[in-house]
């Protein structure tokens, strides 16, 4: 019997984010990805969201390593907490790694990744995995589709991919070499994309997108010209520089991590720019501003981002009037349509001429639509197929494509986040979960609890009255208060009305208790709590989190 192979999907299965996946046979774990997703508004004070990582934690001595199929933070983002518990190899592109060395440094974790480039066609062992790295297009220089070749057959991870016949690389997603897989050995078990399983149609090649961006540039003239796009996305900043030298304009960059991408692509050879025509924002006053042509970060209306701070014109570079042009070079991705839709009300508060992709076609996705994935499944011809990387609807509507095309339903397997599977001689069998977590980050404290967010969410909506009160428990009296603080509750002209008459309620209540010989601290803490918040109640009809602090002297 050939070793059966295990996959425990930890992220990225119902939701966009958190993409990570432990695949082990032989008692080996190779982990493949490691990303995060960012807090939205229902998450006050949350920086990022990690997959549930305890299941490797707990197994850190049968992990082998982790494979980056490219550099999104969505897929690398949660790498250094997981290289916080234990020291494996990182495999990836030199872009890719380059981007997790930075991330790793970032937090003094340098020593802990032993990192190690591949190129597009490398084979090598990873522990019990045959590993065989493909090209593939998407959003981000250098991605690889993975090739796991095990006892069980060859297990196909298609990455975040598009079919693009005219990248701006040159690099395009091998679907020779799938077929050749599908051919000989044949393809056991395919993960794909799903993200835009459910979009009718192609994307749009990148090519065709730069091509409308030039001209859209050239049409600028004498304004000053600024480009809102992903940092990540260097084939887009490729054009954004082609178009440059076309018009005659300088590329500026703006942004932390944009100027940080900008210069390890250039190293790499992967973004070419002539000297002449690039410089960092520091020179920006030095420039005609008519030829400058910025490129920035903020296309998701990030709070702290470059573009950002310009709409509400707290800049340190430059103020926006009405002989400057934004383009916005993105989509917003789902749950960011309102802060843009900020960013585009404070630029057209400046005077700013403002184009987007709702205007202008002036951006494309990267990952496959239904045409695409109907290809990449037509090509593969895999004997089981799991959908991956995507809210449920996606799943499901990857799965509805498969069956479309001829795969029987049984051997399209749907799972989702903590799901775990095997790969045997029989096929494969659904195992159950293991839970699935999120792991919720604030700063560089993980993991802060479902109590803890429960309360922010509290304060956020209803701000917080707190009553502090000593007491001599010996001899049943109030020492010193009730004492009531508050915020975020009502509007000073009323509050010292308010807070008088939670005060006297608690006074009263105590003072009643303090005559039960049974009485302890924890009891006259529930009662001070009882009764500010039956006054509050009943005063205001609002909600704020009650803080009683009841001291004993």
């Amino acid at each position: 019997m050939a070793a059966p192979v295990t996959i425990t999907f930890l992220g990225g299965l119902g939701e966009i984010g958190r993409n990570c996946a432990a695949i082990e046979t032989e008692g080996r774990i190779v982990v493949l990805d490691c990303g995060q997703m960012f807090g939205g508004d229902d998450l006050p004070g949350v920086d990022a969201v990690f997959p549930d990582l305890t299941y490797l934690i707990e197994n850190a001595d049968r992990v082998e390593a982790c494979i980056a199929t490219h550099a999104h933070e969505d897929h690398i983002g949660a790498l250094p907490y997981l290289l916080s518990h234990m020291a494996i190899p990182i495999y990836g592109s030199p872009f890719t790694l380059g981007l997790v060395d930075h991330k790793l440094r970032e937090r003094g974790l340098q020593n802990q990744a032993d990192l190690r480039p591949i190129s597009d066609g490398d084979r090598l062992n990873v522990g019990p995995f045959d590993c065989e790295f493909l090209p593939v297009t998407h959003s981000i220089p250098s991605g690889n589709i993975t090739a796991f070749h095990t006892e069980q057959g060859v297990i196909l991870h298609s990455s975040d991919f598009k079919l693009d016949l005219t990248p701006v690389d040159g690099r395009r997603t091998d679907l020779s070499r799938i077929g050749a897989l599908a051919h000989d050995p044949g393809i056991r078990l395919l993960l794909a994309d799903s993200t835009n399983a459910d979009s009718p149609g192609a994307s749009k090649s990148e090519t065709e997108i730069g091509r409308n961006l030039a001209s859209l540039i050239r049409s600028q003239d004498g304004r000053r010209v600024i480009v809102a796009s992903f940092a990540s996305h260097v084939h887009r900043i490729q054009q954004l520089a082609d178009a440059a030298v076309e018009s005659g304009r300088i590329l500026v960059t703006l942004g932390l991590s944009m100027r940080r991408n900008v210069k390890l692509a250039r190293d790499l050879g992967i973004l070419r720019v002539p000297d002449a025509n690039i410089r960092d924002i520091d020179d920006l006053d030095e420039l005609d501003q008519a030829r400058a042509l910025i490129v920035c970060t903020g296309s998701q209306g990030e709070p702290r981002a470059a573009l950002t701070q310009m709409a509400i014109g707290r800049s340190k570079w430059l103020q926006l009037d009405a002989n400057d042009t934004v383009i916005f070079s993105s989509h917003p991705i789902p749950g960011n349509e309102t802060a843009v839709a900020s960013v585009r009300n404070g630029l057209a508060r400046h005077g700013v001429r403002v184009f987007h992709s709702g205007t202008v076609d002036v951006h494309t996705s990267g990952h496959g639509k239904q045409q695409e994935l109907q290809t990449l499944h037509s090509v593969a011809v895999p004997e089981w197929f799991v959908p991956v990387h995507g809210e449920y609807a996606h799943l499901v509507a990857h799965q509805e494509l498969a069956v479309r095309m001829g795969m029987p339903d049984e051997r399209v397997v749907l799972c989702e986040d903590g799901d775990q599977i095997v790969l045997s001689d029989e096929g494969i069998e659904h195992l159950g979960s293991i839970g699935g977590d999120h792991l919720y980050v604030d700063g560089m404290v993980g993991d802060l609890g479902s109590t803890v967010l429960a309360e922010r969410r509290t304060l956020s909506d209803g701000g917080f009255v707190v009553v502090v009160v000593h007491l001599d428990m010996e001899r049943g009296e109030i020492l010193a208060g009730p004492d009531v603080i508050s915020r975020g509750w009502v509007e000073v002209p009323a509050l010292a009305g308010h807070e008088a008459a939670v005060a006297d309620a608690v006074e009263a209540d105590l003072l009643d208790a303090l005559g039960d010989p049974d009485a302890d601290i924890e009891r006259m803490t529930q009662i001070a709590r009882r009764a500010a918040g039956r006054t509050v109640n009943d005063r205001t009809r609002r909600r704020p989190m009650i803080v009683p602090v009841v001291r004993e002297d």
